[in-house]
């Protein structure tokens, strides 16, 4: 069957104008998004949008699943009222206690619960969850710590999807060369405010995901601007609060 050359010039016009319109898609990115995008890929890339990951965090049991459609984060454990699990998702948070609702909770006590779980969901998710569309990046530059070099990214919040920790802060050291996360700070508002620095003090790979252990870290003072986190740490003016690790994981691909 002949092809008229119109249409020929029509199919050659569509084809031109798709790979221009993919091209400006990809040069719009600014320096933050595709080093975020590196960071992703180099920790689990694709991995992420299909696996439920369980894993234990001191005295809790976490089961979470988060793919670009939505989320489930779920939280069990065991206290004097017995056996419990907090439930946080797309549709919100319930908690039940050996299999019943609870009903009663205060608006203060489920947003208490609700950052809790989110707080851990989060973190051990990363660096994926820094694409949210909430989250707003900032490209500060090189920077070095312990003689290797680093990416500063800076991530904000939207008020408008970021939850309500929207104004937090955020600061990621982004390798160079191998595009981990091996260092993060962050300044927080509720439950009396402060400002944490994070060290990278163990991965493991599961399931193609690289997951980190952290030791957590606090200066003297917790109004500390998180910009001047870096030359604390440095310094060694920095305070071990915590060690943040996560045991027992297990990586399930959904289908």
């Amino acid at each position: 069957m002949r092809i008229p050359k119109s249409l020929k010039m029509k199919v050659k016009y569509l084809t031109v104008l798709v790979a221009v319109v993919v091209l400006n898609a990809c040069e719009t990115k600014t320096e933050a998004e595709k080093i975020v995008d590196a960071s992703i890929e180099a920790h689990g890339g694709e991995a992420y949008k299909s696996a439920k990951i369980d894993f234990d965090f001191r005295q809790f049991h976490f089961s979470i699943y988060k793919s670009p459609q939505g989320f489930e984060y779920i939280r069990e454990f065991q206290d004097s009222t017995g056996a419990v699990r907090d439930v946080l998702n797309n549709a919100g948070f319930v908690r039940t206690v050996n299999g019943v609702k609870i009903d009663t909770l205060t608006e203060e006590r489920t947003g208490a619960f609700t950052r809790s779980v989110n707080s851990v969901a989060y973190f051990a998710f990363l660096p994926y969850g820094l694409n949210d569309e909430a989250a707003v990046k900032t490209y500060l530059g090189e920077t070095e710590i312990k003689g290797e070099r680093y990416h500063l990214v800076k991530v904000t919040f939207r008020q408008d999807g970021g939850g309500e920790d929207f104004d937090d802060e955020f600061l990621y050291w982004i390798g160079a060369d191998d595009y981990y996360v091996d260092y993060m700070a962050y300044s927080y508002h509720t439950d009396g405010g402060g400002v944490r620095m994070r060290e990278v003090s163990a991965v493991q790979e599961v399931g193609g995901i690289r997951f980190q252990n952290y030791l957590n870290l606090k200066p003297e003072d917790k109004n500390t601007p998180v910009e001047e986190m870096e030359e604390l740490y440095e310094n060694g003016k920095l305070e071990l609060l915590s060690e943040i690790n996560l045991e027992n994981i297990r990586v399930q691909i959904m289908k």
